[in-house]
């Protein structure tokens, strides 16, 4: 190859043609040099079809495009029977070998880079105790002009496992002063199990409708429920559509409704202490916080002591063997099984998923610190 192509006319084409990573601007050429015409560089982005042409052997530039004369004051030796067109035709095959291998070296590195919490959390500083954290404009009312109750001593938080079924726990979470139930997840029929009683239910965004669709089941059954709803702002209050207003025809129906939805600016708040426990950006990872993690954090707000049912360790799904296939949820005995939608959620790198093992780590370093006890499975 003419070392003057490769110093000068091929490394300018790799600057003016290419871009090596993901959102950074593409350098500019200093000023001082003569500007390159007439080599049209070949775009290198991840699937483009100038890529896998280069990958299939072609030189990756247009047949008919006219070659660039050799830079001035650069001329170099050409080889015996190569002409000016050769050489410039196997500078370009250098510069896109030098970024296929670049490129595949990158895509190996993100395909191994599993959603894992032990590698992520290397945090420097403990957050905000969430104790501290302000009430003041963290849950609005959608109903009247109440404030949310801002205390309770004790807290039990019934989760929608199917690791309750069979326990007669019922009496025990009746007794309870405060119990805290999530979602769409029923009581009636299960009440043995489970109990009755629901001080606060924590509703997702996705939940809305299947909530407010059984009055009788979640308003009317036990009426001193108080609903706080989740969601991204753009779900929950765009303006043709709104949750909120959902929300607040129901609060029409059932006057004695009592409901609040989290702050945009506490939802923040949220995705910031997601970063600061695990290392990882929400957004970033692709990831969606999870009803659960929204429940405790709130019972962590709200009650002096928490006391979790039915939740299982983050290891739970890496021992071998397991004794049974358990239902994701309770009520629904022939839905995923528990511990196949927690492994798939985790590693799935395509698409938003929830990150159930990294929050339930989370959850197992704050116990000691926020006095929070875990049973049916008990752990710590």
């Amino acid at each position: 190859m003419g070392r003057g192509a490769q110093g000068c006319c091929g490394r300018a084409s790799l600057l003016s043609g290419t871009s090596l990573g993901r959102g950074h601007p593409q350098p500019e050429a200093p000023p001082s040099r003569p500007a390159l015409t007439g080599l049209r560089a070949p775009a290198l982005g991840p699937g483009g079809p100038e890529l896998r042409r280069g990958l299939g052997g072609q030189s990756g530039a247009d047949p008919g495009s006219r070659l660039p004369a050799p830079c001035d004051g650069v001329r170099g030796p050409r080889g015996a029977g190569r002409s000016p067109a050769e050489e410039q035709r196997s500078a370009v095959f250098v510069i896109l070998f030098a970024l296929i291998t670049i490129l595949i070296l990158y895509s190996s590195n993100s395909a191994n880079e599993v959603f894992h919490y032990g590698s992520l959390r290397g945090r420097t500083r403990r957050p905000v105790n969430l104790k501290k954290w302000s009430f003041s404009s963290a849950y609005f009312p959608i109903l009247g002009n109440k404030t949310l109750p801002s205390r309770c001593n004790q807290c039990v938080i019934i989760t929608s496992s199917s690791h309750l079924l069979g326990t007669k726990l019922g009496p025990e979470i009746e007794r309870a002063e405060c119990t805290i139930r999530m979602n769409d997840a029923p009581t009636s029929g299960y009440s043995a199990d489970v109990g009755n009683k629901t001080t606060f239910r924590v509703v997702a965004h996705s939940s809305v409708f299947r909530v407010l669709r059984k009055p009788q089941e979640f308003v009317n059954r036990t009426p001193e429920t108080v609903f706080i709803f989740w969601g991204p702002p753009n779900k929950m209050q765009k303006p043709q559509g709104s949750l909120l207003r959902v929300i607040q025809r129901a609060g029409l129906m059932f006057p004695n409704m009592e409901a609040y939805a989290v702050s945009p600016a506490r939802m923040q708040q949220f995705d910031d202490l997601f970063r600061g426990e695990t290392g990882k950006d929400r957004e970033k990872s692709h990831s969606w916080l999870s009803t659960g993690w929204f429940t405790m954090v709130i019972a962590v707000e709200l009650c002096d002591h928490v006391h979790v049912y039915g939740m299982v360790p983050p290891d739970y799904c890496s021992q071998r063997p397991r004794l049974q296939r358990m239902p994701y949820h309770y009520y629904e005995p022939k839905g995923p099984d528990e511990c196949v939608t927690y492994i798939q959620n985790e590693h799935s790198r395509k698409g938003n998923h929830h990150r159930f093992i990294t929050e339930k780590k989370v959850f197992s370093s704050w116990a000691q610190l926020y006095g929070i006890t875990f049973s049916h499975p008990s752990w710590t």
